[in-house]
């Protein structure tokens, strides 16, 4: 049996452009991503190149608080 927290949790990934500029009147929010990761293999904060749709390209997502 597992003691403790559990080893896969799930996280959210928030673009860093969108947060960084604001939200343009145009757009109509910040995009976001569920995923999930292993703590014990990575501990620090993830990062993922993912499609934004308010941005129309590829930028880079990184790991939020809930």
């Amino acid at each position: 049996m597992a003691k403790g927290k559990d080893v896969r949790v799930r996280v959210i990934l928030e673009c860093t452009s969108c947060v960084r500029n604001g939200v343009n009147k145009e757009s109509p929010g910040i995009s976001r991503y569920i995923t999930q990761k292993n703590r014990h293999n990575t501990s620090s904060r993830l990062e993922l190149r993912k499609f934004c749709h308010y941005c129309h390209k590829h930028t880079i997502h990184g790991e939020i608080k809930k």
